[in-house]
């Protein structure tokens, strides 16, 4: 296998061990965030889901003013890149013209609300993810990160993704509010299950004054088991590995996406093709077409068996102006050795352009990480954790990670 050679677009320090640090807000459609490539302006779809309309013309707003890539994020928002700064204003005005973002910057802030991506209308992921999104102002200043999960179909899907205060299935039925990072939460009823997950909030946000960045999110809180006294604590539902997968799903087909990013036009085509009459971002990089019909496109990942699905690889140099290394490419060249017959090749692999490690934040098997145009190996761990090899060319990461 030959593998692309990387870019030496930048440079950091000898690896530490600890993870560098980041920014400590997320970009929003009014709070661009400045990158290698420009501005990224992120857009939040609420319960996920954008109509053919909206989506047709965020792929023109894409091509128009920004550089024609999209990237999906794990908490299944859209971020346009390559945005101009001269040209931030109009894309926000078209944006809210679209129905994709609000004109009040400050409504704008509010907390994210994830939901599992299979809600059906009048379910309780959909109602209680439609009343959680209605009383946002009814919150206390909150970290820029900080954010909701609504997960409350027949088994949790949503644990592995992103999400401070979760609604969920318990284990015994019934439904639950629990914070990140503990094992147990707090029965409610329907009805009474966003202001319990409000309630939270409000906790979090006076135990967490004053404290370290670093435990700005629930799961790092130290007090999380204190919060509220009430009746005999639920263990959730065990989790679901059935979020859709590329293939048909009930809703209609799904395609997942290399590395989360998308090219606006090949979406684009794609909606037109399959006739499908709105587009869900779930947070594992796929995409279901509503209501369409199967289609093959070879820009996205049309089966479950890909091993493109277990690679994660942020947008490297120089779309980001921390990485080191392009990362894409190299990805893809891995990605192929995955499954090899008699090797001892990862199962999970993730190559970040530089220690931050912003595509993948939990262990992969094996992370590949860019440093001074070479890459650092790390087992079983994450991108800012100690290597095992350093100063890596490319010519030799096939054998060293056990890829014939």
């Amino acid at each position: 296998m030959t593998l692309p050679d990387p870019s030496e677009a930048g440079s950091h320090a000898e690896p530490t061990g600890l993870r560098p640090a980041a920014k400590g807000w997320c970009p929003g459609a009014h709070r661009a965030m400045a990158s290698g490539d420009g501005l990224l302006v992120r857009v939040r779809p609420q319960l996920a889901r954008l109509t053919r309309a909206q989506t047709l013309g965020l792929c023109e707003l894409a091509r128009r003013l920004g550089s024609g890539l999209i990237d999906l994020t794990h908490r299944a928002n859209l971020q346009l890149r390559g945005v101009k700064p001269d040209d931030h204003g109009a894309v926000v005005d078209a944006l809210c013209a679209l129905g994709l973002a609000d004109a009040d910057a400050t409504r704008e802030a509010w907390p994210p609300v994830l939901v599992a991506p299979c809600w059906l209308a009048g379910d309780d992921t959909e109602g209680i993810a439609t009343e959680l999104l209605s009383r946002l102002n009814e919150l206390p200043a909150l970290p820029s990160k900080f954010g909701f999960a609504v997960d409350a179909g027949p088994a949790p899907v949503l644990a592995a993704a992103p999400a401070d205060v979760r609604i969920e299935r318990a284990r015994s039925g019934g439904l639950l509010v629990r914070a990140d990072g503990a094992a147990a939460g707090h029965p409610v009823s329907r009805a009474g299950a966003v202001d319990a997950a409000l309630a939270m909030a409000a906790w979090f946000a006076a135990t967490a004054k004053g404290v370290e960045p670093a435990s700005r999110r629930m799961r790092r809180h130290q007090q999380i088991f204190s919060w509220a006294d009430g009746p005999q604590p639920l263990e959730p539902a065990a989790a679901s590995a059935s979020l859709p997968a590329p293939g048909m799903s009930s809703l209609g087909p799904v395609y997942g996406v290399p590395f989360g990013q998308i090219e606006a036009a090949a979406l684009a085509t794609l909606l037109r093709d399959s006739g499908a009459v709105g587009l869900r971002l779930t947070p594992h990089r796929a995409l279901v077409l509503e209501g369409g019909r199967w289609c093959e496109a070879k820009a996205f990942i049309t089966v479950a068996e890909d091993p493109l699905l277990r690679v994660d690889a942020c947008p490297g140099a120089p779309s980001c102006a921390s990485a080191t290394v392009a990362t894409h490419a190299v990805a893809r060249a891995l990605a192929s050795g995955l499954d090899a017959v008699g090797s001892a090749a990862p199962r999970s692999l993730h190559v970040s352009g530089c220690a931050k490690g912003c595509a993948r934040a939990r262990p992969a098997d094996a992370t590949l990480v860019g440093r001074n145009g070479a890459f650092d190996l790390v087992r079983n761990g994450c991108a800012w954790d100690a290597p095992v090899q350093t100063r890596l060319p490319p010519e030799a990461l096939c054998s060293l990670i056990g890829m014939p």
